[in-house]
């Protein structure tokens, strides 16, 4: 990094990096994780839906104390580097125990992998984020980062889409009866099918954990050996108790967690549900996969197109297209109904085109929002915030997943039924259509008059700049 904070084009892409077998993970506890263990493993849905919850809630007590740890303790190698290695073992057994169960598990087994998987997901995510924030002192140089971090998100994502259509595309085949192949020796080996490969989410879910099983460790092994980080800037020791005093009076953070929390459970909320509308009303199996990797290939398109548009109207109001547009495509999905796949795959992918302005614009944000801390207290808690962002979006992922399957419970929907009531099925178009537009609507409300523009932060961040320095000229006080 120069000391202008204008980063090289490498040292973007390889921290980058580490968000492509995140993203593999996150992706499928929301969208095949529910489906799975109702209809195959046979667990109560709506239990499910409390235990994924309960699970989630464990983040109120490690992600404030991770980010807090991050902030304070510093290491030869680093403050957020250690935290990434001694959390990339416990987020894989975590992973490899939900993904890939052994026989006879229950709801004990399900609650106590997924709470250490989480605690390693934090103890990687939390100072990742943080690290990210610091690189560069500079507004769009901020966003240049979060896009490419959010950018290997996606793509992370497209081969978590890709990974079930081969495993569907090969499943196919294999229960026609073309069982050989060094390839499809390989498939059915890796994902343990005892024969049933085709058949059912299992394999699609051993698929991606073996995805995360080759690349976490060597993206996390990349960037803690080539990426620096940078020194940290306090000139006061970090106190976490006065932290969360002047988070209570940041208008613009508490206005971005707001709009996080929103938007982020009607995300999940959708998630949560779309194999079930795609399954019922759309009626489509085998292409389910496919429309994933329809979903995430032009989310990845689209990073560009809002990287532009956030440097030209601000990142806020860039965010508001997105909601906005998102809703639209949603709500023309109320009007389809069965074999219309192709109108499905048009709204669906353009919903995936605003995909990509969900996953970075506001955690850009969030990085503009420390140096207005930093302004106040004189301090740099970049661990702070992003633990208390972080901990913000995993409460509304755990709501928003939770309210859709208690909700879908409630009307009777069985997941493992083959045929549904028309009031169960236009409960389903109901909850997967009306309730994320609600939100969307909600957040974008909320995030049109966000008050820290490109102008302000350039502002704020020269008037640091100067107090920094006139503090090196100063004498030290006792």
């Amino acid at each position: 990094m120069s000391q202008s904070g204008i980063l090289k084009r490498s040292t973007i892409l390889i921290h980058g990096s580490v968000g492509m077998p995140l993203a593999i993970i996150g992706y499928p506890l929301v969208v095949y994780l529910p489906p799975f263990y109702a209809q195959e493993v046979g667990l109560n849905m709506a239990l499910m839906a409390l235990v994924l919850v309960f699970a989630r809630m464990t983040d109120v007590i490690t992600d404030p104390l991770i980010g807090t740890l991050s902030d304070r303790w510093q290491t030869r190698i680093g403050r957020r580097k250690p935290w990434l290695i001694m959390g990339v073992p416990l987020m894989l057994i975590g992973t490899i125990m939900i993904f890939m169960p052994p026989d006879g598990v229950g709801l004990g087994h399900l609650l106590l992998w997924t709470v250490i998987m989480y605690l390693g997901w934090t103890m990687v995510t939390l100072p990742y984020g943080a690290w990210g924030a610091e690189l560069s002192p500079l507004y769009h140089q901020r966003s240049r980062v979060t896009a490419s971090r959010e950018g290997f998100v996606l793509i992370g994502l497209f081969l978590a889409a890709l990974a079930p259509a081969i495993v569907q595309s090969m499943g196919a085949r294999f229960q026609a009866g073309d069982t050989d192949g060094f390839w499809m020796n390989a498939v059915v080996w890796a994902v343990g099918t005892d024969g049933q490969l085709g058949t059912g989410y299992g394999p699609i879910l051993a698929g991606m954990a073996w995805l995360l099983l080759i690349l976490l460790p060597l993206t996390v092994l990349l960037v803690v050996t080539k990426v620096k980080e940078a020194p940290p800037q306090s000139v006061q020791r970090t106190d976490w108790k006065k932290g969360m005093r002047v988070l209570k009076n940041n208008g613009p953070f508490k206005r971005m967690m707001l709009m996080l929390l929103i938007v982020v459970t009607g995300e999940s909320f959708r998630n949560a549900l779309s194999v079930f509308f795609m399954q019922h009303i759309i009626q489509i199996q085998a292409q389910i996969g496919l429309m994933y990797l329809l979903y995430f290939g032009v989310g990845i398109l689209g990073i560009p197109f809002w990287l532009i548009l956030g440097k030209r109207i601000g990142k806020h109001k860039a965010f508001c297209v997105a909601v906005g547009v998102s809703s639209a495509s949603i709500l023309g999905m109320f009007f389809l109904s069965a074999g219309q796949l192709l109108p499905f795959a048009i709204m669906f992918a353009l919903k995936g085109f605003c995909f990509a302005a969900f996953q970075f614009l506001p955690l850009s944000m969030l990085a503009d929002i420390v140096d207005l801390d930093t302004a106040r207290s004189k301090e740099h808690r970049t661990g702070l915030f992003f633990a208390m962002s972080g901990m913000a979006q995993k409460f509304a992922m755990a709501i928003g997943l939770g309210l859709s399957l208690g909700l879908l419970a409630l009307v009777g929907f069985d997941a493992t039924a083959t045929t549904h009531s028309d009031t169960q099925l236009m409960a389903l178009r109901l909850l997967y259509i009306i309730g994320p537009v609600m939100l969307y609507m909600a957040a974008f409300a909320v995030a049109w008059k966000y008050p820290l523009t490109a102008d302000r932060q350039e502002r704020i961040h020269q008037w640091v700049v100067r107090r920094n320095a006139r503090l090196q000229l100063e004498p030290q006080q006792p």
